[in-house]
């Protein structure tokens, strides 16, 4: 069984980087996510007993007292830290520029779906999995789509 300070790739491309001991995360170590999230946390045979998670963009999750995206304050993490865009130019995602989403597909967050072939792929068009029908009715009504064509302001004459 593996022992001492390691690294270990799970199937999902999740890194582990950290103590390991009769097998097992336990002492200070971290999971490295693909989507460039980070958990950092203290384990005791294989259980985090305190941790904190880092999203890609810098933005910590907290467990209580949670700021971010609630119902009063629905910016993105990037406008809260570096303000607002100019009237006229909006920002439709938390990257700025937002990711280029592939014709007919839509971006759910931690890759692309294509509703015809029902399959996810991540960010770099690795697959993911295949989306069962609740995933697929949720993904078609919240998730941003290819727009066919940029829409562009046009004053009236």
């Amino acid at each position: 069984r593996m022992e001492g300070q390691g690294c270990y790739t799970l199937p999902t491309g999740t890194e582990y980087r950290g103590t390991l001991k009769d097998g097992m995360f336990d002492g200070e170590g971290e999971l490295l996510f693909p989507t460039g999230g980070t958990y950092r946390a203290v384990w005791r045979r294989g259980v985090p007993t305190q941790g904190k998670y880092t999203f890609a963009d810098g933005l910590e999750y907290e467990d209580k007292k949670w700021h971010y995206c609630d119902g009063y304050d629905r910016r993105f993490y990037t406008e809260i830290c570096s303000g607002l865009k100019p009237a006229g130019i909006s920002q439709l995602t938390n990257l700025d520029p937002p990711r280029k989403i592939p014709e007919g597909c839509y971006d759910c967050g931690d890759g692309f779906y294509n509703p015809e072939t029902r399959v996810i792929v991540d960010y770099k068009f690795r697959f993911l999995r295949n989306a069962d029908d609740d995933e697929h009715e949720w993904i078609i009504r919240t998730c941003r789509k290819a727009e066919h064509e940029t829409t562009e302001h046009k004053p009236k004459p």
